[in-house]
């Protein structure tokens, strides 16, 4: 099934490594130059709230050595005896050597020896307003980063997206021929939403995740290597599990991915042909079908949850792992009045490695689920700049001049064309299309029509010969220049989300609302907008829905008679109407295509139908990419070839059909 095959992609981009990390992650860099100002403002900010987070531990170890161990002795003297007062005073004098805070300015220096509780307790009240403080300042710093981060990558994104509009634009058509369009947008939209979440809280959490880690690990070393690797004993255990975790809900999430693939291709088609599910009452199996995928998506979905959330509990009993093992060790340490490889215990310093073990643990728990997010966003920025790297295969030479207005005289001189390298669409096709002149095209399924018709305006290149309008070579002007002057009515006529009104100005962006309604009269399509609900103002659905196929025709002839172009292509543009609809349409496009403003408007018709190319001033009959038969319709009849036998097996039928309708009168075919 095309979804499920559709999700697997799609799961593959979204979960892939990222293969050059360095160069995306430069040309990233270079997107946020102009907003340096900002980057090292949220610097300074992580830099700051990660110092206030390494210092406070610090300062509670500090507060403990310094004014409750002291005071605890201090109170206590006289009351305790024998082991127990040795105990105090032990602790009191390990904690009393290790006292170094200093900081004269808020009154927060070591109290001398025979202090009363009273200056203890000021002291430490002293403390606990400087650590509330440092808390306060570090979670305004915390939201500020967060927030100038958030504001310079969504500015990024915004180019971003804005840079992959522009491109796709450009891009020649053969790039969309080759792949689907959802490729396209996934561009845009997923990739663009992954690296939106990640410029935000993703990166900033990871930045100063790393940093508090290294800080933090710096801090324990200096403060004694021996009680750091001691505290730090799990961090190995956490990694593998981080990791072996991360593997199975890579694991799932593919599957989850795959399945829900599979629901919303089912969905899709189900809706898409609810009236084949109805006319063969096959809603039942249906229903079947999707509770059995559904079913597959659910225990997808939990076992990846399951994973997921697994890890969170995992990471955390092992940091309540490492915090008993400091403080079992410390305390032991510190009771027995021993050194831990030269390092004094205090109590002061095992409270201050429980902050910091705790602060350890909280970043690797944070990085190891944003890990993966950020490997996903840089995998989308490989994604991004490859579809900003492609290449459009129709471009402007250097020094193009635009077209002038254009007469109409339109030149195939030995063009040859082809798709795909190797593979010839057409050999060597010539010949001339006079100002005002109607050239028909026709001839079975892929025998080049259309590719004929994208020549003129350059919507792909000659691979020999060359196209001349004017006597001018097509590749010699601009593309905006050339398609400016060149209307277009295709048989699958594409109506925007918008207003009838808008749909034909799209012609002509800048034309009043009084040429529009000319427009539409022109194309006899003025009556039925007026009978819309909203008329000129009726707003369309997606691809036009709300109005019938023809209407559609008579609106995209209105937007093509609106830019007044001097070349009209119509590519099967009455194939797919009814005979009624069709006469309206042939009066419509017999209208556009009298001259214009005393100039004559040059047309190429791709028809299957008989009406379309009857009057037309020569008709190319097209066959394996060559011109095997021209003249005009009387004639190529009487030379009972190749268009003949085109005419009896196709057009012979709608003749008489359009007569028994009431029609013109059926052209008289020359006897054997």
């Amino acid at each position: 099934m095309f979804g499920l095959d559709g999700g697997r992609r799609m799961f593959d981009r979204e979960t892939s490594k990222p293969k050059k990390v360095s160069e995306t992650l430069g040309r990233l860099i270079r997107y946020f130059k102009p907003y340096w100002p900002v980057l090292l403002l949220t610097a300074a900010l992580i830099i700051g709230n990660t110092w206030t987070q390494v210092v406070t531990p610090a300062l509670t170890g500090e507060a403990v050595d310094c004014y409750l161990t002291p005071a605890t002795v201090t109170t206590a003297g006289g009351r305790a005896s024998g082991e127990g007062q040795q105990l105090l005073e032990n602790v009191a004098s390990s904690g009393a050597s290790n006292c170094t805070l200093n900081i004269p300015a808020l009154g927060l220096t070591p109290l001398p020896q025979g202090s009363t509780t009273q200056d203890y307790i000021a002291g430490l009240g002293r403390l606990v307003l400087l650590l509330i403080a440092l808390y306060v300042v570090g979670a305004i710093m915390g939201a500020l980063q967060f927030y100038f981060m958030s504001w310079a990558g969504q500015h990024v994104v915004r180019q971003l997206r804005e840079e992959i509009f522009a491109h796709v634009h450009k891009l020649s058509l053969n790039y969309y021929a080759e792949r689907e369009a959802g490729q396209v947008m996934s561009r845009v939209t997923n990739d663009m939403d992954t690296i939106s979440q990640t410029f935000g809280f993703a990166l900033v959490s990871v930045t100063s995740g790393i940093l508090l880690i290294a800080w933090v690990a710096f801090n324990m070393l200096r403060l004694s290597v021996p009680y750091a690797l001691v505290s730090l004993a799990v961090v190995p255990v956490m990694w593998l599990m981080t990791n072996w975790f991360s593997a199975q809900a890579r694991r799932a999430f593919r599957r989850s991915r795959q399945e829900i693939g599979r629901v919303n291709a089912d969905l899709q088609e189900s809706i898409a042909g609810v009236r084949e599910v109805q006319a063969f009452s096959r809603e039942d199996e249906n229903i079947e079908a999707f509770r059995s995928s559904n079913a597959a998506n659910r225990d997808a979905n939990v076992r990846a949850a399951a994973f997921t959330q697994a890890l969170s509990p995992v990471l955390e009993s092992l940091g309540y792992l490492a915090i008993a093992i400091t403080t079992i060790v410390g305390g032991i340490v510190l009771l027995q009045g021993q050194q831990l490889g030269g390092t004094v215990m205090s109590l002061g310093l095992i409270v201050t490695f429980l902050g910091y073990v705790q602060r350890f643990n909280q970043p690797v728990q944070q990085i190891s689920t944003l890990w993966t997010n950020l490997q996903s966003a840089i995998a989308g920025a490989e994604r991004i700049f490859g579809l900003l790297d492609e290449q459009p295969d129709v471009v402007d030479r250097p020094g193009a001049a635009a077209l002038p207005p254009i007469v109409g005289k339109v030149e195939f001189d030995c063009v040859g064309a082809a798709y795909k390298k190797g593979q010839p669409v057409l050999g060597c096709v010539s010949f001339v299309a006079e100002p005002g002149q109607t050239v028909a095209i026709v001839g079975p399924t892929g025998a080049g029509k259309t590719t004929i018709i994208n020549l003129i305006p350059r919507f792909y290149d000659a691979t020999q010969g060359a196209v001349r309008i004017d006597d001018v070579d097509v590749r010699d002007v601009t593309a905006s220049s050339l398609r400016s002057q060149i209307g277009i009515v295709l048989q699958d006529t594409f109506l925007f989300s918008d207003t009838v009104m808008n749909n034909i100005r799209f012609g002509r962006p800048g034309a009043s609302d009084d040429e529009v309604i000319a427009a539409a009269q022109l194309a006899r399509a003025h009556d039925f907008i007026e009978r819309l609900p909203d008329g000129y103002n009726t707003l369309l659905g997606e691809r036009g829905s709300g109005v019938s196929l023809g209407q559609r025709q008579l609106l995209a002839i209105a937007r093509a008679a609106l830019a007044d172009p001097r070349i009209l292509i119509l590519d099967e543009a009455t194939s797919s109407v009814d005979t009624r609809t069709e006469r309206q349409i042939q009066a419509a496009l017999e209208t556009l295509l009298k001259p214009a403003g005393g100039r004559a408007r040059t047309s190429f018709v791709i028809a299957h139908r008989l009406s379309t190319i009857r009057n037309a001033d020569q008709v190319l009959v097209i066959q394996g990419g060559e011109i095997i038969e021209r003249g005009r319709h009387e004639e190529l009849l009487a030379q009972r070839g190749a268009y003949y036998e085109l005419y009896m097996r196709q057009f012979r039928g709608q003749e008489s059909m359009q007569a028994q309708a009431g029609g013109r009168v059926a052209a008289a075919v020359p006897a054997a």
